[in-house]
Parts: C-alpha cells; structure tokens; sequence
C-alpha cells in the first residue's frame, strides 16, 4: 500500500514541508513515480518505529488499550523538569525549551513536538479543578519506550482559557505531559488526577516547595502504584 505526501502528511499531522525535511535528513523512505512522491506503508511504519513517532489517523494511527502498568512518574518529572514564576504568555516558550532539551528524543520528533506546541488547538489544556490543570497534546503524540517526560510550571499569574474551569478556580499550575506510548496516555493522565487529587501532592505544588521535595512526593506514588499518598506534616 502506497500514500502520496498529502496523505502521509496528514496522517502524522505535520506540513508538507516537515515531510520533505524527513526525507531529506532522516532517510524517510519513498519512491518516485511520474514526479510523484509515493509511501510504501510497511517501510514507512518501520523508519517511524525506529524514529519514535506516533502517527494521528490513517495506517499508523495509535492503537486503543488497557492501562499500562509499571510507570514511574519522577523520573519523567526529572527529565521535563520544574519552572518556576512562568507568566502564563511564555508557557509555550518554556514547553518549547523543555523540548528543545530531549537530547535523546530525535531532532525530526523535537521538531514536531515543537510545531504542535504552536499549533491552533494543538494543546489540550485540561483544567482537574483546584488551579491545576493536565495540559497534553491535543492529537496522540509519544516519544517512545522509556521516555516519557513530565513538565511542571509554576505560573505567576491565571493562565487565560477560553472556558473557565467548572470549579471557578483560575489555573496556575500545569502538569504538562508527554506519554512514552499509546497505551501510557489514559495511564498517565489518570494517574496524575489521582495524586494531585489525594494526597500531600496539591498542598506541596501550592507552597512551592523545593524541587526535590516535589520528586520524593511521586517517587513515593509511583512506590505505591499511583494509590494515594499520606498527608505528610511539613514544619
């Protein structure tokens, strides 16, 4: 089966363009025929495998799953890191940052990453009450076994939405996420509800406390299996 590079293009959600830098510094495999650009979809689904890209839609849409088990969530907090004192404007900028330094992410998925950010709509922001809110790729993006990343900012002021969270509570802290596979997005977005929700997590991310105190608190999550954590007393 062969797509043309329309089709490929939109089945991974990027330009044309983006297309034609694939091919001509990632080796993406193709044929011409009559001028044309052609796909074949079993060689195409392999260089993406070994590039780690997620397609959209089409042939290499993701595949719908269970959980996954076995995640560790400090770890990917480590890698995205913690940002303090964002204005709300440069939140993009930052994720654009934290991107750019996924030095073990390969430079054409960077570069899609970084285009989505910019994307109308490429960023579901969702808002889980309390100012905190899960932000992720609107479309299914993964970087790949074992490198998944967690970004924690820290906003000086209410991120602007164009609906206002159910709770009536402005937004001032993101969670931002990327899952390491498919199946490890429902797992993450539920298991980050989970310990912001219960637990001594929220009341951490509220006072700011330094950021190894912030590692320890899903360190432990993750120890226990994401089930809730203990309320600690902090002098």
């Amino acid at each position: 089966m062969y797509l043309n590079l329309v089709e490929l293009a939109e089945s991974f959600g990027v330009s044309e363009k983006v297309v034609d830098d694939w091919i001509r510094d990632e080796g993406l495999p193709h044929v011409q025929d009559r001028g044309r650009l052609l796909f074949d979809r079993a060689r195409v689904a392999h260089w993406a495998a070994g590039h780690g890209l997620t397609a959209r839609a089409g042939f290499l849409a993701p595949e719908n799953g269970a959980f996954t088990t076995g995640l560790e969530l400090a770890p990917m907090l480590r890698t995205g890191g913690i940002w303090r004192d964002v204005p709300p404007a440069e939140a993009i900028e930052v994720l654009e940052r934290m991107i750019a330094s996924l030095s073990r992410i390969p430079k054409p998925v960077r570069a899609l990453l970084a285009q989505r950010l910019r994307v109308k709509g490429g960023v579901n922001w969702a808002p889980i009450g309390g100012g905190f809110a899960l932000p992720h790729f609107s479309t299914r993006v993964t970087l790949g076994r074992d490198a998944g990343v967690i970004t924690l900012l820290l906003l000086r002021d209410a991120l602007p939405l164009t609906e206002s969270p159910a709770d009536g509570v402005p937004v001032t802290r993101l969670f931002f996420f990327i899952p390491p596979s498919p199946r490890a997005h429902l797992d993450m977005l539920a298991r980050l509800s989970r310990v912001i929700a219960h637990g001594s997590l929220r009341d951490l991310v509220e006072r700011a406390v330094p950021d190894e105190e912030l590692f320890r608190a899903l360190a432990e999550a993750d120890s226990s299996g994401g089930a809730e954590l203990k309320h600690e007393n902090q002098s």
